[in-house]
């Protein structure tokens, strides 16, 4: 399991810290596990820039880090990591520990997404549909003009 991983549940974290229990964004299964990761990864960070951004960002109430901060955790968290290996053991054992009732098997990071289980998408009737899409424009595009129409021969 990888520090981007950590990232993402030290930022849920830190929501709930911001939010309060009552808004929380992780199931209260979670709460403990992630409770103990945030507390380790704070921990170990101490007042990290990148840290102290996502913090900021948690106040802001973004509901996750700018791509800039997320890159910038995981860089402190994989220095981190590679420095103190009994550090690394232990967030490796709580990722562990989390993951497989966070239904595991699937993560992303930055603007990616990751599906663990089955997805459908369907369009139907002139529409569209896509997990992800950008601006659509359905029907004719602006500025073509329309067809002859059959009754002009």
């Amino acid at each position: 399991m990888g520090v981007e991983v950590a990232v993402g549940y030290v930022f849920a974290w830190l929501m709930n810290r911001v939010a309060g229990r009552a808004e929380a964004r992780v199931e209260e299964a979670l709460d403990a596990g992630v409770d103990r990761l945030g507390e380790l990864v704070t921990g170990k960070l101490g007042t990290d820039p990148a840290l102290e951004r996502a913090v900021e960002e948690a106040e802001a109430g973004l509901g996750e880090p700018s791509e800039r901060t997320r890159r910038r955790l995981t860089d402190s968290l994989e220095e981190a990591v590679e420095r103190d290996p009994a550090f690394a053991s232990e967030l490796e054992r709580m990722l562990r520990q989390l993951q497989p009732r966070a239904g595991g098997g699937a993560s992303a990071s930055g603007d990616g997404q990751a599906i663990a289980g089955d997805v459908h998408i369907m369009a139907e009737s002139g529409s569209a549909a896509a997990l992800r899409m950008g601006d659509v424009t359905l029907g004719p595009a602006p500025g073509n003009p329309p067809g002859p129409d059959p009754s002009q021969g």
